[in-house]
């Protein structure tokens, strides 16, 4: 996929000046002997850091070394301040870490007191307000430290991801949709850059790209793509001609950042104008690591770039749609699951889920649209029945009021037939009945959620945390038992 970073990990040991460096130097050692054992390459800086001077030294070397994400490793106790400006100087996300004792006996010369060091460096960390990824428990060998640096990997390459990335949008907003607002200051607070468009400026593009000569190739791509699901390839040429003007839209305006994503207009002006739909397009940006989130939906696309890094593979963004009908249910899924009729629920939307994550796909127009128009105005669609399998559905949001706050559900794709249009699968999510009402409804979210295809949601709690998402406002599907607070202990 294009358009995710390639983090480069590196690690820097230290060590505090009243016990043995040699110790933190071996330690260091093993973990990244481990490391590279079973995932690839991490970069070893060979200054220990003992005082503010090594420091300094560490920090341009593993800047030289084009380190962007850094595993400051306690080796033994460390030395709290000079430790915590590491943290403070690297300009990328950093991870602190550090070495379980090995043997009983070794506990005289060779005992490190991490553990107790850890709390020392998160203390300052705190004091200097500085974060950095902290493990659910921080201490290991070197097999596990290796395990911890692996699971920081996605983390950091989501927080990189973010400082870098530009989301330009074309709107405004369809009327009468307030449910996809939200004031744009956090995106500055999270480092990320938004360009705000008209529609017309993407139409006049459009109108420039009449004659492009790359519109034959890829209306070609677009048709071996879809196969025998070709249903409208009256047009292809036209969605050709979309695709190449966002592309060159994101080339032209970019900027100084190195990743992008689209908040696009879809309706209701779109298809009089454009004369087709874009959902298409859309999934096949998306596919390639471009989200492209509908309806204006800035935190949507914003959402959707989170997944695609953290995943490193296709999301996509539905409507949070409709119940499962109780026949469909009882027939469908009450014989061959556990779940609920409350825990099921279809999600769709209308063409934007890229091919490689439909069971089979079809070219089709977007049926709600061609209620009211001409049905040629509506063609562009990708539809299909999503493919079963786990899912993470999440979104990360602003409120009206600029805080954020995020939810991360875990469950699956059904393998059932929806007998439905769109890009539309039937999903399974433990108490989403409950979810739906004191998370979803209580908590203002707009109906527009992303699916990451895989469980991802240890990963992307980590990563609203380093955002800045405070504790009590990343929610999830909590299990039976656990009641949320405004929940009715009586019903």
């Amino acid at each position: 996929m294009i358009n995710i970073p390639k983090e480069k990990l590196g690690i820097v040991a230290v060590s505090r000046d009243c016990f043995p460096m040699s110790l933190s130097e071996g330690r260091r050692k093993a973990v990244v002997e481990a490391y590279e054992k079973k995932y690839g390459s991490i970069y070893e800086c060979p200054v220990c850091v003992e005082n503010e001077k090594d420091m300094l030294r560490a920090l341009e070397d593993v800047k030289a070394a084009g380190v962007d994400a850094l595993v400051v490793f306690l080796g033994n106790f460390g030395p709290e301040t000079p430790e915590t400006l590491l943290v403070k100087e690297f300009p990328g996300p950093c991870m602190v870490v550090g070495a379980s004792e090995e043997s009983g006996d070794s506990l005289l010369d060779g005992r490190g007191d991490a553990y107790c060091g850890m709390l020392n460096a998160s203390y300052n960390l705190y004091l200097r307000n500085l974060k950095a990824y902290i493990p659910e428990y921080p201490l290991g060998t070197a097999e596990e430290c290796a395990d911890m640096i692996a699971e920081f990997a996605p983390i950091a390459r989501a927080v990189i991801c973010l400082r870098n990335l530009k989301i330009i949008s074309f709107g405004p907003r369809p009327q009468d949709f307030l449910a996809c607002n939200a004031p744009i200051k956090r995106l500055y607070d999270l480092g990320v850059e938004i360009e705000e468009n008209s529609e017309l400026d993407l139409y006049a593009s459009f109108l420039r790209h009449k004659d492009d000569p790359r519109i034959p190739e890829v209306a070609a791509d677009m048709a071996a793509e879809l196969g025998t699901g070709n249903k409208k390839p009256e047009v292809l040429n036209d969605l050709a001609r979309y695709e190449i003007t966002l592309l060159d839209w994101i080339e032209g305006h970019r900027g100084s950042r190195k990743y992008v994503a689209i908040a696009g207009k879809c309706w209701p002006a779109f298809q009089t104008e454009f004369k087709f739909v874009p959902c298409y397009v859309n999934s096949r940006l998306t596919a390639r690591g471009i989200p492209v989130s509908c309806e204006v939906d800035i935190f949507g696309a914003l959402s959707e770039v989170i997944g695609t890094v953290v995943s490193q593979d296709a999301v996509t963004l539905l409507d949070i749609n409709n119940t499962v009908p109780r026949d469909m249910y009882e027939q469908e899924i009450a014989p061959k699951y556990s779940y609920t009729q409350k825990d099921t629920f279809m999600g769709f939307h209308c063409g934007n889920t890229c091919s490689s994550k439909l069971v089979s796909c079809e070219m089709r127009n977007q049926k709600i649209m061609a209620r009211s128009l001409p049905a040629e105005f509506t063609n562009g669609t990708l539809e299909g029945d999503i493919v079963p399998g786990k899912i993470t559905f999440y979104r990360l949001q602003s409120t009206s009021d600029a805080k954020l706050r995020a939810y991360i559900a875990e469950g699956e794709v059904l393998p059932v037939a929806t007998r439905s249009f769109g890009g539309i699968g039937v999903f399974a999510i433990p108490e989403m009945g409950r979810f739906y009402r004191h998370v979803l409804v209580e908590k203002n979210y707009p109906h527009h959620g992303a699916v990451a295809f895989g469980h991802f949601g240890k990963t992307l709690y980590e990563v609203f945390k380093y955002l800045g998402v405070a504790l009590d406002e990343i929610d999830y599907n909590r299990p039976k038992g656990d009641r949320y607070p405004s929940e009715n202990p009586f019903a």
